[in-house]
């Protein structure tokens, strides 16, 4: 299936995360903030990131802005998940943002939500 990088420092939330995308059979990477995360995006290029707001050394505003000035990386789907009911403005003006949604979120809705964001899975010829 599916690669998908989770950029969270919030331990539970991505156990949560683990756990229901795991289970769809996708293949997950986990970095507990936006520095590490920027840099696992450029080494792994997912299919789909995951993204918190707020962490240490590099918070999700400044990493989506990073991953849209970089040709390669611009393409990848981002998934913002975040507390901060009112930062849902600013991300729906940011070009390569594809969906919002708050915390805490449904586990049916967050999994409806990757499936859009994916490419259809291809099938073995």
């Amino acid at each position: 299936m599916a690669k998908i990088l989770v950029v969270d420092d919030d331990r539970s939330i991505v156990e949560l995360l683990q756990f229901l995308l795991t289970r769809e059979g996708h293949t997950i990477s986990v970095a507990r903030d936006g520095k590490a995360g920027l840099a696992m995006a450029h080494e792994q290029l997912p299919d789909l990131i995951v993204l918190d707001v707020m962490m240490p050394e590099m918070d999700g505003f400044t990493v989506s802005g990073s991953l849209f000035k970089d040709p390669e990386l611009r393409r990848i789907p981002i998934l913002i998940l975040t507390a901060r009911g009112n930062s849902r403005e600013i991300f729906e003006l940011v070009p390569n943002v594809s969906l919002y949604m708050e915390k805490p979120f449904a586990p049916e809705i967050l999994l409806e939500n990757v499936r859009k964001l994916l490419p259809p899975p291809t099938e073995a010829a």
